[in-house]
């Protein structure tokens, strides 16, 4: 059985830092590029970050490229995101997809709310 477990977020002041996890189950995570979306309230869901199945090559949106970090840990089956400088407009449900670089199937995590308010 595939899942994929968000966890991490929270309630964070603007200026703060958070670190999300995902943790995937049921597949062969090094088979498996990896990414990051977020939904924000009233707003279509879009692409945060992505990481090659081994690791070697992020790409990161340009709202969030140079404050948030994409990493993968092949051997615990976990995908991390380090999100710094937060702002109130990084509010929002943050998912993790997974997509197989043979297969193209592709899974989605149910998400990890992040709200940053003061």
């Amino acid at each position: 059985q595939v899942q994929l477990v968000e966890s991490g977020g929270g309630l964070v002041q603007p200026g703060g830092s958070l670190r999300l996890s995902c943790a995937a189950s049921g597949f062969i995570f090094s088979n498996y590029a990896m990414s990051w979306y977020r939904q924000a309230p009233g707003k279509e869901r879009e692409l945060v970050a992505v990481i090659s199945s081994a690791g070697d090559t992020m790409n990161y949106s340009n709202s969030v490229k140079g404050r948030f970090t994409i990493s993968r840990v092949n051997a615990k089956n976990t995908v991390y995101l380090q999100m710094n400088s937060l702002k109130p407009e990084d509010t929002a449900i943050y998912y993790c997809k997974a997509r197989g670089q043979y297969s193209g199937y592709e899974y989605w995590g149910k998400g990890t709310a992040v709200t940053i308010s003061s």
